[in-house]
């Protein structure tokens, strides 16, 4: 009987530091992620995966996957949706570009280019597309936001 409550006892405790190293790696991924060069919030994270849900899951995906064929022309000429998740190439991009592109459509940082991505400065507030961010950015693995950090970092205001 000892032994079984022994094994139990270990069980537990082995579910309770894995539930608590789970809880603490959360927080330290919320701590990992910048916007801008500034920390951001957990509670920015869960803003911007309900912003992200309700604005822009419907073209990039539920699971940030992007549509398919993301990298091949649609018929119209224009480019599918690209995944914000590693697969895809917005790590590529800094800060700056990324919130521009949303603010005010791709034609903000490339003038004159035909994209059914839209402008959401109508829809969304810089601080709510900085959410968004928070939370695409929380999702990449530790690779892909030091990348991405360092890119932030250099950029002197080139599109």
């Amino acid at each position: 009987m000892a032994v079984v409550l022994a094994t139990g006892a270990a069980a537990t405790a082995f579910v309770v530091a894995a539930v608590l190293a789970e809880q603490r790696g959360g927080e330290a991924a919320a701590q990992d992620v910048t916007f801008l060069g500034e920390p951001v919030t957990a509670e920015e994270i869960a803003l911007g995966q309900d912003l992200y849900a309700a604005n822009c899951a419907s073209c990039h995906g539920d699971n940030l996957e992007g549509q398919a064929d993301w990298m091949r022309r649609l018929d119209n000429g224009r480019m599918p949706a690209p995944p914000h998740d590693e697969t895809g190439h917005t790590w590529h991009h800094a800060d700056r570009q990324l919130f521009i592109i949303t603010r005010l459509g791709v034609g903000g940082v490339v003038p004159g280019y035909d994209s059914d991505m839209p402008a959401f400065k109508d829809v969304l507030t810089d601080e709510q597309i900085r959410a968004v961010f928070a939370f695409i950015k929380s999702t990449w693995p530790e690779r892909q936001r030091t990348f991405q950090a360092d890119v932030t970092a250099n950029d002197e205001g080139d599109s």
